[in-house]
């Protein structure tokens, strides 16, 4: 008896701060990439991606967790991640970490070329062009560093929302323009990451958008208290959960409620 073409499988990169902090965000990244025909698991094996431990120079660390996210995910068709910041980490900069390891070099280069972000997976890769979902709000987009940057993602989130019904899109001025989280960025240098997401939330607001989208959740978090502190109403969501159609879901850093 024929079953058919096999489906693809796709490992799912959780994230510590989705896994922690907005879990809602992995549950409308599994939705969309079964929506689009994949088999989706979340290895359990999985912890963080190292990149703290490798932005700090820790060198031998970042190494030991790169061999276990490699060992956990490899067996999967595509590994993809819903932060641009993780994919960049695993994409890029495992190759690099393991480079003169003979043991590991091969393993680290095979599994980087299966990474992806989920907005560039859905479009890039699955030819996703359109979803089901609606919002009726008017939302603005930030691009976070490392996926525009490190990965070339821009477009697709953007081609994306455009499909979501009643769903107004309104870019900011300097959308590309990090907004000073960087990870322990924000810890070591306080003052100057505050003086930093002050100028993005400016900007933020100047769009008369009801609702701030992106696609890492830590440059959202930052924005989102930012936004709070300054008593600005404007929710923050993770793009996937637009997409998903999984926006009643209570914004990140407050209790609005989207409205419909």
């Amino acid at each position: 008896m024929n079953s058919g073409p096999e489906k693809t499988t796709v490992g799912l990169f959780v994230t510590c701060l989705v896994d922690l902090m907005r879990p809602s965000v992995g549950f409308a990244a599994v939705k969309l990439m079964e929506d689009a025909g994949c088999v989706v698991e979340v290895p359990a094996a999985q912890t963080c991606c190292g990149q703290p431990a490798f932005n700090s120079g820790d060198r031998g660390n970042a190494r030991v967790i790169a061999m276990q996210v490699i060992a956990a995910f490899e067996a999967y068709d595509h590994v993809v991640a819903p932060s641009g910041s993780c994919a960049g980490m695993l994409k890029l900069h495992y190759p690099e970490l393991l480079a003169d390891d003979p043991g590991w070099s091969a393993r680290a280069e095979a599994f980087a070329a299966k990474v992806h972000e989920l907005t560039s997976f859905l479009v890039d890769v699955l030819g996703v062009q359109a979803v089901s979902a609606d919002y009726g709000e008017t939302v603005t987009y930030h691009d976070s560093c490392s996926g525009l940057r490190e990965l070339g993602v821009r477009d697709q989130p953007r081609l994306l929302l455009d499909s979501v019904e009643g769903l107004s899109l309104t870019e900011m001025e300097n959308a590309d323009v990090c907004c000073g989280f960087g990870g322990l960025f924000c810890v070591k240098y306080s003052d100057i990451s505050n003086a930093i997401v002050a100028k993005k939330t400016d900007k933020i607001a100047a769009t008369g958008a009801t609702t701030l989208l992106a696609g890492d959740l830590g440059c959202l978090m930052n924005m989102a208290g930012k936004l709070s502190r300054e008593g600005r109403t404007v929710a923050v969501r993770h793009v996937a959960e637009v997409l998903a159609g999984m926006a009643d879901e209570t914004p990140i850093g407050g209790e609005r409620k989207a409205k419909g």
